[in-house]
């Protein structure tokens, strides 16, 4: 059976390719244009690493050098075996933007070498895709790195459902991550570091801390990890939370607890909009829904409050019994 021979790979620069004045761009030429592409769109390309660019949303917090340094020698050793992906820069011939595969880059940039990579004219969206659910499976990033991909994602004006499908999260998931992102400032999540042995309940904890304690991280990130120059992320995030116990704790600190225990919160979406705010007092805590705001949703929770007071309950005593 005939099978038509694959393209020719195209050339790296807009200069290398040959121009054709006068040949019209019809609708029939750009289809087989974009078929053509599809055609190769599996193929490997080697590419010069200058040519890539490493802006857009990060799903990792750091990269220690001696990673890229192992990963440097592995590549020298048995060459590059995983290919990066990329996506061109329309406004850019020849350039290209890492979809996935930051730390392959590094170490390639290192080694002086060009980078082995899968070409895919992607959307922002398939990109997000694209990068999300290759590195969850490949790296598994901590909590709080998912969380500040979350918040990155969410300010750079992307939907939940595409933040959820990149993530391989639900809306429960993805709320608490919002929380921990809003509340543990990223600049102190940066001087944490990963902190893989590190699970969503102590990042809740901390942020609930942070939230309720008016506390200046940046003084008791300075404080906390003085001392502590050589530490893991493990370690540091259990300096910063014991700081921060220590801070809301304090004679004159109005605690964490107390905190939650009274005065009035304002309730806000993932997507930034009023909810409606929580009244906490000594005897009772009152919830009023925006409901001019959130007509709709506010009908429903009506409808439905007693079955989520009930979930929420169940899910309480699952965490208590867990930490018993």
């Amino acid at each position: 059976m005939f099978q038509p021979p694959l393209p020719p790979s195209e050339p790296a620069t807009a200069e290398a390719r040959p121009q054709r004045s006068g040949f019209p761009a019809t609708g029939a030429i750009t289809a087989m244009k974009t078929t053509l592409r599809d055609l190769s769109s599996n193929a490997v390309r080697e590419i010069d690493p200058v040519m890539i660019e490493e802006d857009g949303p990060r799903d990792r917090l750091t990269f220690e050098d001696q990673d890229v340094i192992e990963l440097a020698d592995s590549i020298r050793e048995h060459g590059q075996q995983v290919p990066i992906m990329v996506r061109p820069i329309s406004d850019r011939p020849g350039h290209f933007r890492i979809v996935y595969g930051r730390r392959r880059l590094r170490a390639i940039r290192m080694l002086g070498i060009p980078a082995k990579a899968m070409i895919r004219t992607l959307s922002d969206e398939q990109a997000i895709l694209a990068q999300g659910q290759e590195n969850s499976q490949r790296l598994d990033p901590s909590f709080i790195e998912k969380a500040l991909f979350v918040g990155e994602l969410a300010e750079a004006g992307y939907q939940n459902t595409i933040i959820m499908d990149a993530l391989a999260i639900d809306k429960a998931m993805l709320s608490r991550m919002t929380k921990v992102r809003e509340h543990v400032p990223p600049a102190l999540a940066q001087r944490i570091g990963p902190a893989h042995g590190i699970g969503r309940r102590r990042w809740e904890e901390l942020a609930e801390i942070l939230r309720s304690g008016n506390i200046d991280t940046e003084a008791l990130a300075e404080r906390a990890l003085a001392p502590l120059p050589q530490a893991n992320s493990d370690d540091r995030f259990l300096a910063i939370m014991s700081a921060a116990r220590e801070k809301s704790e304090a004679p004159g600190a109005e605690s964490a607890p107390a905190a939650a225990a009274s005065g009035t919160r304002k309730l806000t979406g993932t997507d930034g909009q009023p909810i409606g705010e929580l009244r906490s007092g000594a005897r009772s805590i009152g919830l009023k829904l925006a409901a001019t705001e959130r007509p709709e949703f506010s009908r429903w929770f009506a409808e439905n409050a007693e079955d989520i007071l009930r979930r929420l309950h169940d899910e309480w005593q699952d965490e208590r019994d867990e930490q018993a």
